[in-house]
């Protein structure tokens, strides 16, 4: 009897905890948001304020880790984030590229697509920059020269956005590159130690030699404020409508009441007067859009990327 007695207590003691230990308050152990490019740049500088923000809110450690992908681009280290338990406890920070092109690079954790996003806040000051020592400072004398010259383009992936939209946008103006390659970090010493002739990244990067750079053409819809007077690409080719964004994303089985908590925090960051701050200085634009919001600019950045991917298989 005695035994039986034992027994019952500690069932139902077993059946009291384990509710509690399923239904956890998210979070209650640390969490990783995952970068996959190097330290540095527009993305990583803005994840960093939302997971310091989330630590203070949530009293839990948070922390930005960089995964780079060497030529692979962002694709490895999203990969990572792929494979990860869809708990909440390791969140994608990711260029457009890794929803729009992830699926066709042949990783199989990024096919089919595994993300959803909890939402975007940055639309990257993107460049195509050459040395000022070059005989051409805008996209017309390059494209001059080119007909004429080897010229080495250096990018952050081939399958990347505004690497596809250069490429294109070359295309169509009658010249290619001699060569391109893919670089973790694209930047003032890529054009000084010659390793690239013309690179396309973000206006940060070269913003410490910015005297000693010609800036030929932004890529996105609207100028950027630090550079008034370059072009887009969508002026000088209007078929080439495209800009490099980045957002928050976890993988599609993440509870909604865990994204949104993730959300909150991000939401309040990119509001602060620190995100401003370091959007007047680099030229980034910055704001929220929520997960339906981002959901409809992908498959709208879809269908250009099919668009220009045609043209450069013509």
């Amino acid at each position: 009897m005695t035994s039986t007695l034992v027994k019952a207590g500690i069932t139902a003691l077993t059946a009291a905890i384990l509710p509690v230990a399923a239904f956890a308050e998210y979070p209650e152990q640390p969490v990783e948001f995952v970068v996959p490019f190097p330290p540095g740049d527009l993305e990583d500088v803005f994840t960093r304020l939302i997971a310091d923000q989330f630590q203070e809110t949530y009293g839990v450690p948070a922390a930005v880790v960089n995964k780079p992908g060497g030529g692979g681009g962002p694709f490895p280290g999203a990969a990572e984030v792929a494979m990860a338990d869809p708990d909440g406890y390791t969140i994608g920070s990711f260029v457009i590229d890794i929803p729009v092109v992830g699926p066709l690079v042949g990783i199989p954790a990024l096919d089919p697509n595994p993300f959803e996003p909890i939402g975007s806040f940055l639309t990257y000051p993107f460049v195509i920059a050459a040395s000022a020592s070059q005989p051409y400072d805008d996209m017309e004398g390059l494209a001059e020269h080119a007909r004429e010259n080897d010229v080495a383009l250096g990018h952050f992936g081939n399958f990347l956005i505004p690497t596809q939209v250069t490429l294109a946008h070359a295309k169509l103006n009658d010249f290619a590159y001699g060569s391109d390659t893919a670089f973790d970090a694209l930047d003032c010493n890529t054009l000084a130690s010659g390793d690239a002739d013309v690179i396309n990244t973000n206006l940060q990067s070269v913003l410490p030699c910015i005297d000693d750079v010609n800036i030929l053409a932004t890529i996105g819809d609207t100028r950027i404020p630090l550079t008034p007077d370059v072009p887009t690409i969508k002026e000088l080719t209007p078929a080439l409508s495209a800009s490099l964004w980045n957002g928050l994303f976890v993988h599609k089985d993440t509870p909604a009441d865990v994204r949104e908590k993730i959300a909150e925090v991000a939401k309040t960051v990119i509001a602060s007067d620190k995100a401003k701050e370091i959007a007047d200085e680099t030229g980034a634009v910055i704001y929220w859009r929520g997960a339906d919001e981002t959901t409809a600019q992908i498959e709208a950045d879809a269908k250009t990327l099919g668009e220009i991917e045609a043209l450069l298989a013509e």
